[in-house]
């Protein structure tokens, strides 16, 4: 009794992406069990300006910060909230976790559970829907009397035993039948009125109803495996317990909750039309095309990701669309709204990574093979900042099958660190950007060219490859970006392995990619990195393991990361690297000495582009230029409409080499082995030119 007094205060809340946080008076009052705000002290006399009934709520720490967190409340309606530190935090977490028992408790008690009853959807109208105010009416009593069966009184469940599974399962094929009922029911509904299919409420039901029958089916699933191998005496060899695949299907776009009608092909756009007509790929030539780099321009768009629009406004979608995931799912053939992707392909992301080139050069003109690994971490380490564009987590373009992004970067050669400068640029971005090039001699700078080609859309495979001839350097590397459900979160591991060659020093470098989360997907998506990558050298012997780490529920910092470079031979440790990826990071050295970086000041070298009359059709920027425009004009649903042309675009071209049983042929990287290796590789013609030098002497 000692902690249900009424408590009251100013936290933070969140209110959308233009508005931000703003402080609002808080108050819990115990005794309604209501969670209740007003713009400040003076108005507390007034109307609140949002009520949340606790009973049945969920209060959950978050995982971003200690001080942000949430209060889910069953009606669907969530408040994000942040307290001024971690102790004033834990007092209304607590507080409000004891507030949330409490009444929950109390509706069991009162109100026991209702026979079995169909759901009358008449009786469930809103009248604001889809907005977020809540009825008068409508309150966790009668969230959590639908559906609920009463068990005879005076009668124990029995224990479960194998032979009741046949029960089981005729139990759950009516709750199933009842489910696609209820979906059915509110489908029908209209999109405007009094009561649509858009209600806020229906959709979460939609979405915690699947979830609950998707959750049954997989436990089903565990016990009748289970039953097999007590019959059997064990598991039958190469039998695993694995997900089930989703009952319903996933359409491919989603508006607003609603499967998306388009236009009749006489009234599409004529980009629209293009895009679909495109000529099929025989008709393509798909020998490999060589960039001149002087055509290639600085780029100057700037496109920075910092605004994921009215995510409030569609949070209806995103709840349609997890009513129909759960968790492990693979998301690698789901289609995700529009909204939510970036205005650039996941090939030109890749290319965004080699955004220091000064470091990448830096890397052969170290003196030995110790300062030359240091270097590639150093390197490596820098890159991920500037692959990220903004905080907030948004989805580049899936590339198309046969897209291709080409670009390169000019660097001064007085710009790159030698064997006894720092690696580190002293130039401002600013300064970086405005460096002036022209009337320079091809002398004077090193070139970085760049590749990127989708060599395999099933599963979905990047080949990309840079070089800078110069300096007899290259990297190449295939990724296959795995993307998994993993409800309030989407996981994305990147398969696959870079290679680094420094010729002049005959030494290769092996490496891997750490995953990548997108956290709170239901609020303000944001970028994490997590995982164990490896660096390896074989002809120097040494190695460098470096950790992503994700932060812990409690405590702990955003973004960490930590890692050593180690002599594989001797065991010894020659420096050590601990910071955040994209913020700031320290060098430690074996002699004492340390350095620190910071990330948010390194210089930038804007990448030289081809404009886009002159790239070829299914160069990135060209391919995509209808989604991109539609997307800086704030036109979803035109930018919707582009990108479907071009994914039935894909799935016609895919139907028809699997009918005439014709294989794809990619146009710069060839298969070997388990990668994807560039066609024409600097080691190799390296290598060429050496032998037919030797031949003329």
């Amino acid at each position: 009794s000692d902690h249900m007094e009424n408590i009251y205060g100013y936290l933070m809340k969140y209110t959308n992406l233009v508005t931000g946080w703003q402080y609002r008076f808080f108050v819990l009052n115990n005794d309604a069990g209501l969670l209740e705000y007003f713009v400040n002290e003076q108005s507390r006399h007034l109307k609140p300006r949002g009520t949340l009934q606790l009973a049945g709520a969920v209060i959950s720490p978050s995982d971003e910060d200690s001080h942000t967190f949430t209060v889910n409340a069953a009606s669907g309606e969530q408040y994000k909230l942040r307290a001024t530190d971690a102790k004033e935090r834990q007092h209304w977490v607590s507080r409000l976790q004891i507030c949330t028992q409490h009444h929950t408790e109390a509706i069991g008690k009162n109100n026991p559970p209702l026979k079995s009853r169909s759901f009358s959807l008449a009786s469930q109208g809103s009248a604001n829907s889809p907005g977020v105010q809540r009825r008068p009416s409508q309150n966790a009593v009668s969230f959590f009397s639908v559906g609920h069966h009463k068990l005879p009184t005076g009668k124990r469940v029995p224990i479960m035993q194998p032979d009741h599974l046949v029960d089981v399962r005729e139990m759950m094929s009516q709750a199933e039948g009842q489910q696609r009922d209820l979906i059915r029911s509110i489908e029908c509904l209209p999109v405007s009125g009094h009561l649509t299919s858009l209600d806020q409420d229906l959709l979460m039901l939609k979405a915690t109803s699947m979830a609950t029958m998707n959750c049954l089916n997989d436990c089903f699933h565990i016990l009748q495996l289970q039953h097999a191998s007590q019959q059997k005496g064990s598991l039958p060899a190469g039998t695993g317990i694995s997900w089930l695949d989703p009952k319903i299907s996933l359409a491919n776009h989603f508006k607003n909750g609603a499967a998306q009608n388009f236009p009749a092909e006489i009234n599409k756009p004529a980009s629209v039309r293009e895009e679909q007509s495109a000529a099929e790929p025989c008709q393509l030539t798909r020998e490999p095309e060589e960039i001149n780099p002087d055509e290639e321009l600085e780029d100057i768009s700037d496109d920075k990701e910092d605004d994921l629009g009215a995510v409030e406004e569609q949070r209806s979608v995103i709840l349609h669309l997890l009513s129909q995931l759960k968790l492990g799912m693979d998301l690698t053939r789901v289609v995700l709204p529009t909204f939510i992707l970036e205005k650039r392909s996941l090939l030109e992301m890749y290319a965004d990574f080699m955004s220091h080139p000064d470091l990448f050069i830096a890397i052969t003109n170290g003196s030995t093979p110790e300062e030359r690994m240091i270097r590639f971490v150093e390197y490596y380490l820098t890159s991920f900042h500037e692959g990220r564009k903004g905080a907030i987590a948004k989805k580049p373009y899936n590339p198309i099958i046969g897209e291709t992004f080409h670009c390169s970067w000019r660097m001064p050669k007085s710009d790159v660190a030698t064997d006894a400068g720092s690696n580190f640029s002293a130039h401002s971005p600013s300064e970086q950007a405005t460096k002036d090039l022209e009337g320079q001699t091809e002398m004077d700078y090193y070139t970085v060219k760049f590749v990127a080609e989708q060599v395999s859309h099933h599963p979905p495979v990047s080949g990309f490859y840079a070089e800078c001839v110069e300096r007899k350097m290259c990297v190449n590397a295939h990724v296959w970006t795995k993307s998994k459900f993993l409800g309030m979160s989407i996981g994305v591991t990147m398969v696959g392995e870079g290679l680094l060659s420094l010729l002049e020093h005959g030494e290769e470098y092996t490496f891997s990619l750490p995953c990548a989360y997108a956290r709170s997907i239901l609020t303000v998506p944001w970028v994490e990195l997590g995982g164990k990558v490896n660096i390896n050298c074989a002809k120097t012997g040494y190695s460098a393991s470096i950790n992503f780490h994700t932060k812990p529920f409690y405590g702990g910092k955003l973004h960490r990361v930590t890692g050593e470079v180690k002599q594989n031979t001797t065991n010894t440790v020659v420096c050590r690297v601990q910071g955040e990826w994209n913020s700031m990071l320290e060098f430690t050295y074996s002699n004492g000495e340390t350095k620190c970086v910071d990330l948010t000041k390194l210089s930038v070298t804007r990448k030289r582009v081809r404009p886009l009359e002159k790239q070829g059709p299914f160069e990135s920027r060209r391919l995509w230029q209808h989604v991109t425009e539609s997307l800086r004009d704030g036109d979803i649903d035109k930018a919707t409409e582009h990108k479907r042309a071009l994914e039935e675009r894909q799935r016609n071209e895919e139907r028809l080499r699997a009918e005439t049983e014709t294989p794809w042929c990619t146009k710069y990287f060839l298969k070997e082995g388990d990668g994807w290796v560039y066609h024409k590789p600097l080691w190799k013609t390296v290598s060429a030119a050496q032998t037919q030098q030797t031949d003329a002497n």
